[in-house]
């Protein structure tokens, strides 16, 4: 709302405190049987003989994309403003957004079990094929675009992209990279106390290194074999570090909500909104921000959430607890992370085994093996012993917690089927990129066309 119109506000409704930021957290606590999961899952679109990256708009566009779920598939189309240009799309507790570099997202309804969750990204990827078959196009699960200069993408036109084009390049080499050339599967789960949550949120921080080797899966950068095996994990090293990485107070000692809020409270903003209008406000922090505002704007309860939208750490805390260490994936991968996550974080003997697993990793150690993991994944050595010996434990926990939830589908089977394909990755050392790359050097001849070919979903 316009600061104009505030007013009209009852002083309890400003923010002033760091208690006064508590709010979202405690709101979102909930009974364990209300627990539900929420998948996301982020690709490229090219077409489908080149592989050149489309255009936000245009005969074949993501817009043109977008517009045919609108009149084919039910979806509801969502402006950031009135007239403003088409962004998303919403539908039965589901959304479809745009990522800065036209990345198209499936963020998904929660839903109880893996299960839905996997026919919900099925009948996702089948509406999307019913319209690109005839446009020629494909869409590319893989963690970094495999072709794309920064050149040759769009900007898709919604006032946060800009703001954050304009500042990101200030505070690390990779931000635009990690805008616009990047792509995600993330999970978010639901928590039953403010100790649950931090006790989650901890165990999930000090995982997800292991978690980003086991789905390293972005080998490829302009066209050609980097090295190394996710070029993802590697951009995100180069990203503002005030707002990325692994929160080291939570990781190593967090207990209470204030743990993540004063590590979130000294990041720097990006904006402020009051009805349509979008207040470009970077670098100050929301911590000086709530003691002396901006420009006689006062802190609301609006502010604070989009803040917390506005930072990157490998596991996010809002209403729900969000892994997002993980490079986008192939079809047959993409439900593997959100089981894997489940199993470990719905369960309590799951949870109790993977604390004891994690408790003595610290965030020096952690922070240290992060840029192995792009060039290794799994070969990547930790205290001595290669990642994949963890990686196998981990599966096992994750294995133990679903098959302990008992959550069968049509056939009888448990979640556990979601992991089947990345056990066997594992057991050979093999993160996905490992498959990707194989048989392939950068002096073949057909090295984009195979490319393209074996990172269409």
């Amino acid at each position: 709302m316009a600061e104009s119109s505030q007013a009209n506000e009852s002083p309890t409704q400003f923010l002033t405190s760091v208690d006064d930021l508590l709010f979202p957290f405690h709101e979102a606590i909930k009974p364990k049987e209300r627990f539900r999961i929420g998948a996301e899952a982020e690709k490229f679109g090219v077409d489908a003989t080149t592989g050149a990256a489309l255009p936000y708009e245009g005969e074949r566009s993501v817009l043109a994309v977008l517009n045919a779920l609108v009149e084919r598939h039910g979806w509801k189309p969502e402006r950031e403003k009135p007239g403003g240009p088409l962004i998303s799309l919403l539908r039965t507790g589901a959304s479809v957004t745009l990522e800065p570099g036209g990345q198209l997202e499936l963020s998904g309804a929660p839903l109880e079990n893996i299960h839905q969750i996997c026919s919900e990204m099925s009948g996702h990827m089948a509406e999307l094929r019913d319209i690109s078959n005839e446009l020629s196009l494909a869409w590319l699960g893989i963690g970094f675009h495999p072709f794309a200069t920064q050149a040759e993408l769009p900007w898709v036109p919604k006032s946060r992209y800009a703001i954050m084009r304009r500042y990101l390049p200030t505070r690390g080499e990779h931000g635009l990279d990690m805008m616009r050339r990047t792509a995600t599967v993330q999970a978010n789960f639901d928590y039953s106390s403010e100790e649950s949550a931090m006790r989650s949120l901890r165990v999930a921080l000090r995982l997800s290194p292991l978690v980003t080797a086991m789905f390293a899966n972005s080998p490829f950068y302009e066209g050609k074999l980097f090295g190394g095996r996710s070029f993802r994990a590697k951009v995100w090293l180069s990203v503002d570090p005030a707002r990325q990485g692994l929160v080291r107070d939570v990781l190593e000692k967090g207990t209470r909500f204030t743990d993540y809020v004063e590590w979130a409270l000294d990041a720097p903003m990006f904006l402020i909104k009051r009805d349509s209008e979008i207040i470009e406000n970077t670098g100050q922090s929301f911590r000086s921000f709530l003691h002396h505002g901006f420009r006689g704007i006062r802190p609301v309860r609006g502010d604070w959430e989009t803040h917390l939208n506005t930072l990157f750490p490998e596991v996010r805390l809002k209403r729900t607890i969000e892994v997002r260490g993980a490079d986008s994936l192939p079809a047959n991968l993409i439900c593997a992370l959100p089981a894997l996550w489940t199993g470990i974080l719905y369960d309590d003997r799951a949870l109790d085994e993977a604390d004891e697993l994690s408790a003595s990793f610290t965030y020096d150690e952690l922070s240290a093996l992060r840029p192995d993991i792009g060039k290794l994944a799994l070969k990547a050595t930790f205290r001595g012993k290669p990642l994949a010996t963890l990686a196998e434990r981990l599966i096992e926990i994750a294995s133990g917690g679903l098959e302990r939830r008992a959550q069968t589908n049509r056939s009888g089977k448990d979640e556990r089927i979601h992991l089947t394909r990345l056990s066997a990755l594992v057991e050979k050392g093999h993160a996905p990129a490992d498959a990707l790359v194989e048989g392939l050097s950068n002096s073949d001849a057909d090295l984009r066309r195979e490319i393209l070919a074996r990172a269409t979903i």
